[in-house]
Formats: C-alpha cells, structure tokens, sequence
C-alpha cells in the first residue's frame, strides 16, 4: 500500500488489466497471473485490475474483489496496484473502494457515474463522497463516450482543492485542450494521465505524466519505452516508436474496448477469447486480420497456452 508520505508516482505505464475467464465461466487465475508476470517483467510502472478494460460492468462484487485482491497478492509489492472501484451507485463505489483499502491497493480510479448522467453538483458530491469514505489515493476517470458526461475543469479543480487524497485524473475525453487546461491549474501534487494510448505521448509533451494503457497488455515494453522516451526528451525516437505502434492502438479500437484486446491476447496464447455478455467475440472477423497485421512486426511474447501448442 502507498505510504501516505510518499504519493502515489502515476508517471509511466499502468496497464488497465484485461480480466481472463475460463470456459466454465470463472475468473482464470493461472492466465491473470502469467499476464501480471508478463507486465512487471516488461517494466510497466503499475497495473490497473478491475477498471472498463476488465470488463468490471458485468464482474459480480464478489468477482470484483477476488480479482482485486488477486492483483495485489500477485503483485507482492513489486509495483503499485490501482483497483477500478467505480460505479454509477456512489454506495456502490464507496463499498468496492474500501473493500480495495483494505485488500492493500495503492490508490482507486473512479469513473464517472455513467447512465444517470448527473450534472456537475451531482458529479461533485458523488466523487467527493467516495474519496471520503477511504484514505489511499483516488484518482478520477473521465471518458463522456462511455459515460454520457463530462468532468468539466472547474470540478475537477474544486474536487482537487476539496478533497487531499484526489491526486489525479485519468484523461480519456480525446480533448488535449481540456488536457492542457487541466494541467495550466497547476494543483499540487495533482497529476494527469492519458487515458488513450495515441495519446500518451501528446500528453507528455504538455507535462502530463503518463499513460493508463490497453495496449500495453500486450506489448507492454513497447508502451514502456515510448513514455520513457517521452518522458526523457527524446522525442524523434519516441515519435517514431509511436508511428511503429500507431496501426496496433487504432486496431485496439475496431470494436469496443476490451473486445480487440482480449483478441489480441487470445491469439497469442494469453487467455481464452471469452467476454462476458453483452461483450461478444468479434463482430466482424475482419478485424481480427487488422488486429493481428498491426502485431505482425512488434515482437509480442506469446503466452504459455501458445507455447504449449507449439
């Protein structure tokens, strides 16, 4: 758990962790830990266990837990782990954030409560709530195309200055100028990250400080070596990593997320091609030929189901 004298560093990789099932329905721990292996391996900075790319809508709570809980035992320490804890019930995000604390997390990420599409007091008061209900770091997750709303900079800003253990937001609204505003706060401490992966980049040239990645569950070196570039300045090289993997984040996003993921995944041997309803395979089986033409040169580590059929 992060000690509270020391903040949880968001600078780097997180991988938002796919969520493995068996045939029978189950979650797959032996697939989940191989893949949290693979991440620290790569040198991703943290993982992100039970957030919308671990299809954390259709997870029963006890699921939920199990897979938290799960994460941080695997994990050992080794990097910080961020347990997806929200909800559109704000009694519902306060039980699964605590459950999180207690299961030994570094921090939350709340998204924004999607359906009842609440205005901004709504939006307000419900974040609010939550990070008042545990200590650890939480860390807000904007994204309308999901949700339906908006966390507009003025919220954000009170939130930030209201709440001390709100110390960042995962930005995944595809506005780099609602980025950019963000970051002109200039709120202590308080950190911004990208939430799409042909992003990242642009947001470190802002001063962002990282990325929470889909596509780093597969080529989670790539993606750890593109924010290292970034982040150290060197730019051409990072430029160009980035037009290496650009064809790979538009495959990621054919279909819904985490659908061409967990294809991906599936097609080197990480976990079974198995979603939750109503998430299906691919509707289009076309995609699964641009999916795995985006790979082809990137020199992704197949799994142990692959290896063993080889």
């Amino acid at each position: 758990m992060t000690d509270p004298l020391h903040p949880l560093d968001l600078s780097g990789v997180f991988t938002a962790l796919i969520t493995p099932f068996t045939r029978d329905g189950f979650v797959d721990e032996a697939a989940l830990a191989d893949l949290i292996e693979y991440q620290i391996e790569s040198g991703v900075s943290g993982l992100v266990p039970c957030g919308t790319t671990g299809e954390s809508p259709t997870l029963s709570h006890a699921e939920h837990d199990h897979v938290v809980d799960f994460t941080v035992r695997q994990t050992a320490g080794r990097v910080p782990v961020i347990a997806g804890t929200g909800s559109n019930s704000t009694a519902e995000a306060i039980q699964l954030s605590q459950h999180a604390e207690m299961s030994g997390v570094d921090g939350v990420l709340l998204i924004n409560p999607y359906y009842n599409k609440p205005t901004q007091k709504g939006l307000y008061e419900h974040f609010r709530a939550v990070a008042g209900a545990v200590n650890i770091p939480v860390i807000l997750y904007n994204i309308q195309a999901r949700t339906a709303v908006n966390i507009e900079t003025p919220t954000l800003v009170r939130l930030a200055q209201d709440c001390p253990n709100i110390v960042g937001v995962k930005e995944a609204s595809g506005n780099l100028r609602q980025m950019a505003d963000v970051l002109e706060q200039r709120l202590p401490g308080f950190q911004v990250v990208s939430g799409d992966d042909n992003l990242a980049l642009d947001l470190l040239e802002l001063g962002g400080h990282g990325v929470i990645s889909v596509a780093s569950n597969i080529i989670p070196a790539q993606m750890a070596e593109l924010v290292r570039l970034g982040q150290s300045g060197q730019l051409e090289e990072a430029r160009a990593l980035q037009a290496s993997l650009g064809d790979f984040f538009r495959a990621c996003f054919c279909e819904t997320n985490p659908i061409p993921i967990k294809t991906a995944l599936a097609e080197y041997g990480w976990c079974e091609e198995l979603f939750r309803l109503p998430m299906t395979t691919l509707e289009d089986e076309a995609h699964r030929e641009e999916i795995l033409r985006a790979l082809a040169g990137l020199d992704v580590k197949r799994g142990r189901r692959l290896k063993a059929e080889s």
